[in-house]
């Protein structure tokens, strides 16, 4: 089954998103973002209720052209890693009941085996982290054989419940800078999401 613009679209984001909060962004996903830039939004713009998500994604591309490396690194370390913690947990987990490797991850841990999708090598973090969700729903949208309920179910049950909070403290953060437009990003893609998948029930 070909993929549509519009899925290609979606899981594009999914996947920039899932870069963005794996790790520190380098010169490679910049140039990539420059590069998407305009095609993102005129297309995705358009199907935003506010029409902001065009905006955000230019907010981002602007911050990327400024943002010092070097800072960089410390903001994503102060954000995410810290000493013993960030200022941050993007766990799922930890958002849904205040502590980490608890129910919500072993219920996501079935769904991740029933799909398919398994542990890769070199992974410490816990499958219900921020990136990897999205990466799951970039890899079921830009399947060749999606099956919509299962991509619907799965943010439903795993990102809806707890993701915009995320989000939103990702942008107000007392150690963002750079951060605060991928908070931006997220929850204004989050936002259009969640409005495309309740045109499909």
């Amino acid at each position: 089954m070909k993929i549509s613009e519009e899925n290609q679209l979606r899981g594009g984001m999914y996947a920039l998103l899932a870069r963005l909060l794996r790790s520190v962004p380098d010169q490679t996903l910049f140039e990539q973002l420059d590069a998407i830039e305009t095609a993102t939004n005129d297309n995705l713009d358009k199907k935003s209720s506010k029409g902001q998500l065009g905006q955000a994604l230019n907010v981002l591309k602007l911050a990327a052209k400024s943002v010092d490396r070097e800072a960089l690194e410390e903001e994503y370390h102060s954000l995410f890693i810290g000493m013993g913690r960030g200022e941050l947990v993007p766990f799922g987990s930890w958002y849904l009941t205040g502590y980490l490797m608890e129910k919500p991850l072993g219920v996501l841990r079935e769904d991740l085996l029933r799909l398919g999708f398994e542990r890769q090598e070199g992974i410490h973090e816990p499958e219900d982290h921020a990136a990897a969700l999205c990466e799951v729903m970039s890899m079921l949208i830009l399947s060749e054989d999606l099956n919509e309920n299962e991509a619907l179910n799965f943010f439903r049950n795993h990102i809806e419940p707890w993701i915009d909070r995320f989000y939103s403290d990702l942008e107000k953060a007392e150690h963002a800078c750079f951060y605060r437009s991928v908070g931006a990003l997220g929850a204004e893609f989050n936002r259009f999401e969640k409005q495309y998948l309740a045109m499909l029930v």
